[in-house]
């Protein structure tokens, strides 16, 4: 509803939104006081302006981040107590007046929906106007329109209705200010000459005051100096201020509260805190903003309380404590006693805290990052650090491709998680070269088996249509006759359609639809197919990769889909493996070794064995091949 000035509608008692907009560069602040039925402010938190954005009942809350343009302020009508009647809307203008601010619109939503807005067209050449305000009747809320102007400022509107401001410390006095105006009492410029009628009044509080009890130095010498001419109110003591109210301001002679402290109506600008350092996502002791020579603590959000000297950063003293090392006769300087001590303490204590972190999240996550952001704490360099836990990485290293092993297949996850223990670490060396090769075959390998095969040029190969070839390399085919096997030499070609094998005086082609399943075992691959005369067995050089190839092969073709988690029967629960690797020891059950460490079933799997804590161990590489699949 469209209101005139002075109209008024009502409103659904509920959560509004006044917006004030205009349309010009000018900053308007929007305020708003809660009254009670005497009109006036129960106390100065019923006002709700910049420095004081949140009423204490919530009812008013003002908006300190709005849009260009405009002010935004929250009235919850049911929060409203019950002993405030009225909310008057008001604003102020810094830098110029209400004439220069156009298109002046305040609207009143509910739900994002206007129930109310009143256009301010004839505005005063004033800083302050009181809008509307919100008000009781009949136990209904209503809305009035009001868009008058205010001469004497924010200041002047909330004096009005009973807030107490302070007054600025020094004041400029202008002419306007001299020339007071007749509703404030007129005062003369000279007070030295007093009317008889005034003397004689001061004469007779002289002399009833040995009534109200014996008369303090102060106030005698104030009674001996009615006679001289009062000073001017800009001039004024504090306690001669103080005997004159202020409008809002209850005294002592009326039986109520006396004078109360105002509060100022300069917006309150926030102390803007010392900048971050150079790499604020990492917590360490950086130069304090505030002070040179010193250092401060970042947690990794913001500055603490925590502080230490910059030390000299020199070969004579210890960059920890600063205190003077000893020098070696030859080579470098020795190392700090007592920090050589401190350091070695708290490292015994930080190896257990990383062993319980390595064992449930591994080298990530908040838990892993506050291991190092201890260490910067206690400014102890990473690289004794990763020293004293060379065994414990060693450790875990081999404990991960073992676990990655467990199922015979590597994912992408377990790459990264071991790349990620050894660069934690600094780990180096044959030993974890090695073990990032097996890791490496390990994912091509399971890439092959998930169908991620490369296609090879058919170089002297006649292919059917849409035929893609994957694999192209020498083997022997190997038939068990009534004499004795027999080996032929040829090659073995598997493509996304068939499998073949041509030799010198022979040749086998397979559709995919009639293989079951592809194994390799004891160096060869066996192709099982629906027949018994449809099998085959080939050597090959690499027979892991190319049984790797024709299982993704197969499933390619047959569109084999594994259920979420688990790949085969092979599949081995992360708290099976924690469980085997803590009852072994992590070590193998055979000969001891700590390196190149696999999880064997008891029982192969080709036997019935289980996939289960008590049918697996723990054996290393060369003891799990001479184990094979005996018993």
């Amino acid at each position: 509803m469209k209101l005139t000035k002075g109209g008024h509608a009502p409103v659904p008692t509920s959560l509004l939104t006044v917006v004030l907009s205009w349309q010009s560069e000018h900053e308007v602040d929007a305020h708003a006081l809660l009254l009670s039925e005497a009109g006036q402010v129960r106390s100065d938190r019923d006002f709700v302006f910049f420095n004081a954005p949140r009423h204490v009942s919530q009812a008013v809350t003002l908006d300190l981040e709005p849009g260009p343009g405009t002010a935004r302020l929250s009235v919850s009508l049911p929060r409203t107590e019950s002993e405030v009647s009225r909310i008057v809307l008001t604003g102020s203008v810094e830098g110029g007046s209400f004439t220069e601010v156009p298109g002046l619109v305040l609207t009143v939503f509910d739900h994002n929906r206007p129930v109310a807005w009143f256009e301010i067209a004839d505005s005063d050449s004033v800083q302050a106007m009181m809008f509307g305000e919100f008000y009781r009747r009949d136990g209904q809320w209503r809305f009035r329109a009001i868009g008058q102007g205010w001469t004497s400022g924010l200041a002047g509107i909330v004096t009005e209705f009973g807030v107490q401001v302070d007054e600025p410390e020094t004041q400029t006095r202008t002419p306007d200010q001299d020339q007071r105006t007749s509703d404030r009492g007129q005062r003369t410029s000279d007070r030295d000459q007093r009317t008889p009628d005034r003397r004689q009044r001061t004469s007779d509080r002289d002399q009833l005051a040995p009534d109200r009890g014996q008369r303090t130095p102060d106030q005698e010498q104030r009674s001996s100096g009615r006679d001289e001419p009062a000073p001017d109110r800009d001039e004024r003591t504090p306690d001669q201020g103080q005997r004159t109210p202020v409008r809002g301001q209850r005294t002592p002679e009326s039986g109520q509260r006396g004078p109360r402290r105002g509060f100022s109506l300069e917006r309150q600008r926030p102390e803007m805190p010392p900048p971050p350092p150079p790499n604020p996502e990492r917590a360490d002791w950086h130069p304090d903003p505030e002070q040179a020579g010193r250092l401060r603590w970042w947690d990794g959000s913001e500055w603490t309380a925590a502080m230490r000297p910059q030390l000299p950063v020199d070969a004579r003293h210890c960059p920890r404590c600063g205190r003077p090392r000893r020098w070696r006769l030859f080579g470098a300087p020795a190392p700090c006693r007592e920090c050589a001590g401190e350091i070695d303490d708290y490292l015994l204590a930080w190896r257990g805290r990383v062993e319980r972190v390595l064992r449930t999240v591994g080298t990530q996550g908040e838990d892993w990052d506050a291991l190092w952001t201890a260490l910067r704490y206690q400014q102890i360099d990473v690289t004794r650090a990763l020293e004293s836990l060379r065994p414990l990485a060693h450790d875990h290293v081999e404990r991960l491709v073992a676990f990655a092993f467990a199922d015979g297949a590597i994912e992408q996850p377990e790459m990264e998680a071991f790349d990620r223990a050894v660069g934690a670490f600094g780990l180096s060396g044959p030993l974890i070269e090695d073990l990032r090769r097996r890791m490496q075959r390990g994912r091509m390998l399971t890439r092959l088996r998930s169908g991620e095969m490369p296609v090879l040029p058919a170089t002297g190969l006649h292919l059917d249509p849409e035929e893609q070839l994957h694999l192209d390399v020498p083997a022997i085919h190997i038939r068990q006759l009534a004499r004795g096997p027999k080996l032929t030499e040829g090659r073995l070609i598997c493509s996304n359609k068939k499998l073949r094998f041509t030799g010198s005086d022979t040749g086998a082609e397979m559709l995919w639809t009639r293989v079951v399943s592809v194994t390799s075992e004891g160096g060869r691959v066996l192709v099982a197919a629906t027949s018994a005369r449809g099998g085959a067995v080939f050597e090959v050089a690499d027979p892991d990769h190319v049984a790797a190839t024709m299982e993704g092969a197969l499933r390619v073709a047959k569109r084999l889909a594994l259920t979420p988690g688990r790949r085969d029967t092979r599949s081995i629960p992360q708290e099976v493996k924690a469980q085997v690797w803590q009852r072994d020891g992590g070590k193998c059950v055979e000969c001891g070794d700590s390196h190149y460490l696999e999880f064997d079933h008891i029982i192969p799997l080709s036997r019935g064995g289980a996939t289960s804590a008590a049918n697996l161990q723990i054996l290393c590489r060369a003891c799990n091949r001479a184990k094979g699949a005996r018993i």
